[in-house]
């Protein structure tokens, strides 16, 4: 999965940007003003933002609004100084899915953007079951036949996307666009040596992860015609 962090605060977004990385294996983009943030928001596609309201150039508000004008449906979590109800409201009633107000504890930020990716993907449940494959999405575990696979961290993000979007058919670009940052130097065939890896350690009768020529990949229990 892939978060973009809208924070002008240093080091509270690169200690948000660390807890994700090392405890949910995110690839995590960071913009320190709204006018950055929106270009970014616009120009990649994220599976969350986090979004800080007092920013400069552009106000929290200011992207929020442009991102659901210009018609973007990415999940987007308000971080706030602000107390007062109104201001919630009225975040809320803009666009925004969820909020947290500074200080916040990062093992709930955690769960409140693991819980909006999962939705968004219309898995409200953290367990995504396909045939007798279980991922745990919180604890980061999966499990096939009742047998607890070991998985390499890449392995399992490969996994999770496709289990997030199971019945889909997901490109090889699409999943380098959601496993890694915005700098890093992408290689089309390190997909492809994932998703070999998964086959030997996940696949089996029935078989789950199907290739779809000249177009990628797709998690599902039925042959893909």
């Amino acid at each position: 999965m892939k978060v973009l962090i809208v924070e002008d605060e240093s080091r509270l977004a690169e200690n948000i940007a660390v807890s994700l990385r090392q405890k949910c294996g995110f690839a995590v983009d960071l913009a320190a003003d709204g006018a950055e943030g929106l270009f970014l928001a616009m120009d990649a596609s994220y599976d969350l933002v986090i979004l800080d309201l007092m920013l400069p150039k552009l106000t929290g508000a200011e992207v929020l609004t442009r991102l659901r004008t210009a018609g973007s449906m990415v999940p987007v979590l308000i971080l706030t100084a602000r107390d007062e109800k109104q201001s919630v409201i009225q975040h809320l009633n803009l666009g925004a899915d969820d909020y947290l107000g500074k200080p916040f504890d990062l093992g709930e930020l955690i769960a409140r953007a693991k819980g909006l990716i999962r939705r968004s993907q219309g898995h409200a449940n953290p367990t995504i079951i396909i045939a007798d494959l279980e991922l745990d999405t919180v604890r980061g575990t999966v499990t096939r036949a009742g047998s607890l696979v070991a998985l390499t961290p890449m392995e399992y993000r490969v996994l999770e996307y496709l289990a997030h979007h199971k019945g889909v058919v997901v490109s090889k670009t699409e999943l380098l666009e959601h496993l890694y940052d915005f700098n890093w130097e992408k290689f089309s065939n390190v997909i492809e040596v994932f998703v070999a890896g998964l086959r030997r350690k996940v696949d089996g009768s029935p078989r789950l992860i199907h290739t779809v020529r000249g177009r990628g990949y797709v998690l599902q229990e039925e042959p893909w015609i």
